[in-house]
């Protein structure tokens, strides 16, 4: 394995704030586009969270109309997958870095970048404007029948929304697969790529095979809605259970292209901060693709309440068992490659921790689900919102925070305030926790989601976790505040505050526009931290003392 040393540029030409709200082709400019953008609908997205939990702080249907209720949590989910998770770890993690580590100059295809990003903020306004004529209420899965008779208007909007972020999806794939494949430096083997960019190869296969066939579904389903067709309307001799296949088809592989990403994230973050090499890198990387492979073959999972004949169950109950040893090989690695360390507590490395603990809960009830008896009895319960929450927040959006701590610095090459960082992971460890733990009892004794109304007897356990819910929401404040600050007046970043060994690391901070003078050339692993080869890479991208951030390990 090895790394690399680039030319150390200077006086680097600083990117001008309007550049972010163009047409741009340079990736660095996307990445960020994607990862502001996203960051909007995110908190979007909470607020409409925000508003279902108050209504579930009571028994009793009060605080919004039961309709209105359904709207939320539809919309909600809506917004946090298309719009937050998937574009940010994908478009705005993957654009920025993609390019930086493989030793490229900019994407393969920089016009196709820039279209895939600009179909998403009108796609998410034309949401948004739903609420107007009346969004879509039928779940996030708009399962038919219902999709049929609810809100024709906001279902419609709902469809041709999903169709244009699958486009941009898809569009995008296509970008990562090509530059990872095709515009690595000479010298740089897939055996020697950061384990991110594995993580971008198998998340883009995903996009590419799965992401067209719920583009497929969502056009029939469109047909019925508007055309009076029966492809999925059972009064007119169609099958809904054709469209659960579909959807299901993408929606679980949809998982895997919002965790991958994180995966590939966290495996840079871990190891920079512990100063140890990263434990079976080759492990690592190949559990990646056993992922983006076998979460092809595991969609029916979510089906066996739909009169799944039992042979079938049992071939999904298995495969997505087995789907959990890839898993458990990167969680096993992350710990190993902890253990030991000379572990730096920054944000960065909390969230990074507190990521493989949030996630292994979700891991650990996910097995259990995959179990059919288990699954029959918490089907459609708030198990099964909790356990979607540990995978999505606990794994996810903790990445996500990771990610941004970590490479804040080289986006816009001020550092952020450490104290603040420790203030909002604090809120949000505790605050998530406080929302979602709880919410397994509620699935085991029989609480069903999606509904306003709910016994009494779950009073209690509902009220507890609309607080850590408000808390959660809380938790964002600090962090808005001090991204916003400290890109304006933050503490000045050198190249390679955190001495990091991959290549985004050896040019300024931020990156020129071309990203190197000419290719680098690879001396060193990614991830040989303890070696004196190491320390001599370290000090050879580090800026000049007078640039260097004080503190920085």
């Amino acid at each position: 394995m090895t790394q690399a040393q680039a030319p150390h540029l200077e006086d680097v030409e600083v990117t001008p704030w309007r550049e972010y709200f163009s047409f741009s082709t340079d990736h660095k400019v996307i990445g960020i586009q994607y990862l502001v953008t996203s960051f909007v609908f995110y908190l979007i997205g909470g607020l409409l969270a925000e508003l279902v939990r108050t209504e579930l702080a009571t028994p009793a249907s009060d605080f919004v109309p039961r309709e209105t209720y359904n709207e939320l949590f539809t919309m909600h989910a809506t917004i946090m997958i298309f719009l937050w998770i998937i574009p940010c770890l994908t478009g705005g993690f993957g654009n920025f870095l993609v390019p930086l580590m493989i030793g490229a100059r900019d994407m393969a295809f920089p016009k196709l970048n820039a279209i895939a990003f600009w179909i998403i903020p009108p796609t998410g306004v034309m949401f948004l404007l739903s609420f107007f004529v009346g969004p879509a209420s039928a779940g996030w899965t708009s399962y038919p029948p219902l999709s049929l008779i609810t809100n024709k208007a906001g279902e419609a909007i709902w469809i041709l929304g999903v169709i244009l972020l699958g486009t941009s999806s898809i569009m995008a794939g296509l970008n990562f697969l090509v530059t990872i494949l095709k515009m690595r430096i000479p010298s740089m083997t897939l055996n020697d790529m950061p384990l991110f960019c594995w993580a971008m190869l198998a998340t883009s296969a995903l996009q590419l095979i799965a992401t067209p066939v719920l583009t497929g579904a969502m056009v029939l389903l469109g047909f019925d809605l508007l055309v009076g067709t029966a492809f999925f309307n059972p009064t007119g001799g169609g099958d809904p259970i054709v469209y659960q296949h579909m959807f299901w088809f993408y929606s679980h592989p949809a998982v895997y292209i919002m965790i991958l990403p994180a995966f590939g994230l966290i495996s840079e973050i871990l190891p920079v901060h512990a100063r140890k090499p990263i434990f079976g890198y080759q492990a690592i990387a190949y559990s990646s693709i056993a992922i983006s492979f076998l979460g092809l073959i595991v969609w029916a999972h979510h089906m066996f309440t739909s009169g799944t004949p039992d042979w079938l169950r049992m071939f999904f109950m298995i495969a997505t068992m087995i789907i959990a040893v890839p898993t458990g090989i990167k969680v096993f690695s992350w710990v190993a490659t902890v253990w030991g360390g000379k572990l730096n507590l920054c944000s960065a490395m909390l969230f990074g921790m507190a990521f493989v603990s949030m996630f292994v809960v979700g891991g650990l009830s996910g097995v259990m689900v995959a179990s059919v008896p288990f699954d029959i009895h918490v089907h459609d319960t708030y198990f099964i919102v909790a356990h979607l929450h540990y995978v999505l927040f606990g794994g996810s959006v903790f990445g996500i925070y990771a990610g941004l701590y970590h490479w804040f610095p080289k986006m816009t090459g001020r550092m952020l305030n450490e104290w603040w960082g420790k203030v909002h992971f604090t809120l949000t460890f505790v605050g998530f926790n406080m929302c979602f733990l709880p919410m397994h009892i509620l699935g085991l004794q029989g609480m069903n989601r999606r509904i306003a109304e709910y016994d009494p007897k779950f009073a209690t356990i509902n009220l507890i976790c609309t607080i850590g819910s408000y808390i959660l929401a809380v938790s964002t404040i600090p962090f808005v505040v001090n991204a916003v600050w400290s890109w304006i007046a933050g503490a000045k970043a050198n190249s390679n505050p955190w001495k990091g060994l991959t290549l985004e690391w050896t040019v300024p901070s931020p990156p020129p526009v071309e990203n190197f003078d000419e290719d680098p050339v690879l001396v060193i692993g990614p991830y040989d931290y303890g070696t004196p080869k190491a320390l001599e890479v370290v000090a050879s991208t580090l800026a000049p003392p007078a640039l260097a951030v004080e503190g920085a390990e």
